[in-house]
């Protein structure tokens, strides 16, 4: 599979130097999930970031009662990025990410994520841009559920 041709289709990536999308492309793995199994696992350490780059995912969490229910639900076709945190910290798993349906995904760990950053640092910059784009955009979101949430328990608790 030519991992270059994919990772060119995500917009921040498309203006990286061909050399330095290649260097990127030689240290991915491929990983394969069948429909209903988990890509990462709420909970888990994990040090690895995924491009997803056949089928659909769903990215579910947990109530404090351990109610599952899904927050989103990516598709190749928008050019993901899923699992970025592990780049930037150590922390535990933070959501599961469940395959709808049969998925292809490209990793890559932060031993090799920070190589590539130290090693190609105007691609790295992007990189970490892409991050920062997807980490502001969870946040944001996360930010207008809560308002959503918090209106109603209010229009709750005046109509009583």
């Amino acid at each position: 599979m030519d991992y270059v041709a994919s990772l060119r289709k995500i917009p921040l990536l498309s203006k990286v130097e061909n050399e330095d999308l290649k260097f990127l492309a030689s240290m991915l793995k491929e990983k394969r999930t069948k429909k209903g199994e988990n890509v990462i696992t709420e909970g888990d350490s994990g040090d690895e970031m995924y491009v997803l780059i056949e089928g659909t995912v769903d990215i579910v969490k947990k109530t404090i009662y351990g109610d599952e229910f899904v927050v989103a639900t990516l598709d190749a076709g928008s050019n993901c990025v899923f699992g970025e945190m592990a780049m930037i910290d150590s922390d535990k798993r933070s959501a599961t990410v469940k395959a709808k349906e049969d998925c292809v995904s490209l990793s890559i760990n932060r031993k090799d994520f920070d190589r590539f950053c130290n090693e190609r640092p105007k691609s790295g910059v992007v990189l970490l841009r892409l991050i920062g784009i997807n980490l502001a955009r969870n946040v944001r979101a996360g930010n207008d559920n809560l308002r959503m949430v918090y209106q109603a328990l209010i229009e709750e608790i005046e109509t009583k």
